[in-house]
C-alpha cells in the first residue's frame, strides 16, 4: 500500500472514530440537559415518562448505565473504563496491522468501533456512568435503551459480520483474494 493510501485509511478511521466521538457527546450533553430520567416501561401517568419522537416507535428516554452493555455488570464503571482502553489499544493496533491491507468497510468498521468505545468510555471516566437515552420499540416490546456510541458498536459488528461472511467478494480488483476468487480452479493442478 503506497504512504498516500494508508495516510487517507488513517484519516478515514480516525474521522469516523471522532465524528462518532463528538455526536455521542454531543447528544448525551443535549439529553442530558433537556430531559429529566425516564423508565421506558413507565405505566401510562405514573412517573417520568419518555417522550415521543416517532410515536412509540421512537422515543428518549434518559437513563443512567453503571454497568456494561444491556446494563450487564452492574456498577462495574471503573473496571470497564480500565477494560476499555485496552479494547481502545487493541482496536487501533488491528487497524494498523489488518485494516492498513484489507477491505476500506474493515477501516470503517474498526473507526466505528472505536468511536463507540471513545463515547462510553469519555461517559465512564467523566461522570461514572454511561448516559443512554434512545427507546425503540413496538407497544410494550422494547429494546435496550442505547446511544450514540452503542449504535455505532452495533453497526460495526454488522459490519465485521458481514465481511467475514461476503469478504472474499468484496476484496478489491486485482488483489491476491480476488484473483483466488475469480480463478478458483486455477490452484488445481492440471492432470
Amino acid at each position: 500500500m503506497t504512504e498516500s493510501r494508508r495516510r487517507r485509511r488513517w484519516l478515514l478511521f480516525a474521522g469516523i472514530a471522532i465524528g462518532v466521538l463528538v455526536a455521542d457527546q454531543l447528544t448525551k450533553l443535549w439529553v442530558d440537559a433537556n430531559f429529566d430520567l425516564a423508565s421506558p416501561g413507565a405505566t401510562p401517568g405514573a412517573g417520568n415518562q419518555p417522550t415521543e419522537i416517532i410515536g412509540t416507535l421512537v422515543r428518549i428516554a434518559k437513563s443512567y448505565n453503571d454497568g456494561g452493555i444491556f446494563g450487564i455488570f452492574g456498577s462495574s464503571a471503573p473496571v470497564l473504563a480500565l477494560a476499555s482502553l485496552a479494547v481502545m489499544a487493541m482496536i487501533v493496533w488491528y487497524e494498523s496491522r489488518e485494516g492498513m491491507r484489507g477491505h476500506w468497510l474493515l477501516t470503517v468498521a474498526l473507526g466505528l468501533l472505536l468511536g463507540g468505545a471513545l463515547g462510553n468510555f469519555a461517559d465512564r471516566a467523566r461522570i461514572g456512568h454511561v448516559i443512554d437515552w434512545i427507546d425503540m420499540g413496538i407497544g410494550n416490546v422494547r429494546w435496550y435503551t442505547f446511544n450514540v456510541a452503542d449504535a455505532a458498536i452495533s453497526i460495526s459488528i454488522v459490519l465485521f459480520i458481514g465481511l467475514a461472511l461476503f469478504g472474499s467478494r468484496l476484496a478489491p480488483a486485482g488483489s491476491k483474494a480476488s484473483k483466488e476468487v475469480a480463478s478458483p480452479a486455477s490452484a488445481e493442478a492440471p492432470q
